[in-house]
């Protein structure tokens, strides 16, 4: 689910395996996956294909376990396939690759991937949760996660920099919807009222989203108008040189 940004080649976009994993777990972790990252190199895989595994990984565990109840279990596999992250990269950096390709890769497979874990969460509520209110709220969530993510994309496409991270990005919404998720799970174990965990962190990424994308709509709209009068003084200034 997306190579980390020295190796790939992409702008600075926390993937959901950077956002789980300190930067000291992170490294012990590296240390521990390289021999594995250079096995794979030594058998001809490509750090392509294991993004591609590592997102197929979450989604199955989102949509085979979670529209079945199973929170615990599908957070448990989703969690398993994020190392994918760690991999994919430590093979890039012994590869020596950074790719436009595995930049476009790694975002267009996130979206896959999120898309897949807040479904997930949607064919639960409307089928054995039954709870249309929250199907509703996962369905915000997937679609205001997309849009988050696209405004960002669109300002830069343009030329702004859209200088701001906003309340809840693609990080937060994730850590807090599987950590959720997972302890929500073991109701079925036993454990009384932790069930209610998922429908609140559910509500919070609903809002946190809501607010992150009016932010960055508010930045976009504000650095546009901003490019726009810079453009215009200084076709003004060209003018009034040229008729001098």
């Amino acid at each position: 689910m997306g190579q980390p940004v020295a190796s790939r080649g992409r702008t600075a976009t926390p993937t959901l395996g950077k956002a789980m994993l300190n930067k000291y777990a992170r490294a012990f972790f590296t240390r521990v996956l390289t021999p594995f990252a250079a096995f794979l190199i030594r058998r001809g895989v490509s750090p392509d294909t294991v993004t591609l595994l590592g997102t197929a990984g979450v989604i199955a565990g989102a949509l085979v376990f979670y529209p079945r109840g199973e929170l615990f279990w599908g957070t448990i596999v989703i969690t398993l396939f994020v190392f994918s992250d760690l991999v994919d990269g430590n093979m890039a950096r012994q590869m020596g690759r950074s790719s436009r390709w595995g930049a476009f890769l790694d975002s267009t497979l996130d979206r896959v991937a999120d898309g897949a874990i807040f479904g997930g969460f949607a064919l639960w509520y409307a089928g054995g949760g039954d709870d249309n209110v929250l199907c509703a709220v996962s369905i915000f969530c997937l679609t205001s996660g997309q849009v988050v993510s696209y405004t960002k994309a669109r300002g830069e496409s343009i030329g702004l920099p859209v200088a701001v991270n906003g309340l809840v990005e693609r990080a937060e919404r994730l850590v807090i919807s599987l950590v959720a998720a997972g302890l929500s799970g073991m109701h079925a174990f036993g454990v009384p009222g932790i069930q209610y965990l998922l429908p609140v962190a559910l509500w919070i990424v609903a809002v946190g989203s809501l607010v992150t994308l009016i932010q960055r709509v508010v930045t976009v709209r504000r650095e546009s108008a901003e490019a726009d009068a810079a453009a215009a003084s200084e076709s003004t200034a060209q003018n009034s040189g040229t008729a001098s």
